[in-house]
């Protein structure tokens, strides 16, 4: 779709932000809007600040964790083994 579908984008303007991993993001903001003064990494998850030298301290010390990592907290890898079989005998039709 062109932009005459659409209507026209509102004026915006980009803001830096830099984690202590040294990511960089630049999110959109509407032109009349104030950026944050903090933004979450969107690659680790930390908080992320204005000033590449300044970067925000994480506000607890536990670390970023995918779903994945979250999911093996519960499961053990045996318990997963016998999950996903069970899933694959249902598929099949013979569970």
């Amino acid at each position: 779709m062109g932009e005459p579908e659409r209507g026209d984008l509102a004026p915006r303007t980009t803001a830096s932000f830099w984690c202590g991993n040294g990511h960089h993001t630049q999110p959109s903001f509407a032109l009349e809007a104030v950026p944050p003064e903090t933004w979450d990494c969107p690659k680790c998850g930390l908080p992320a600040g204005p000033d590449p030298d300044q970067v925000p301290v994480a506000a607890s010390s536990a670390r970023y964790l995918s779903h994945m990592a979250f999911v093996r907290q519960r499961r053990s890898q045996e318990d997963g083994e016998i999950l996903l079989n069970e899933a694959l005998a249902k598929l099949r039709g013979t569970g």
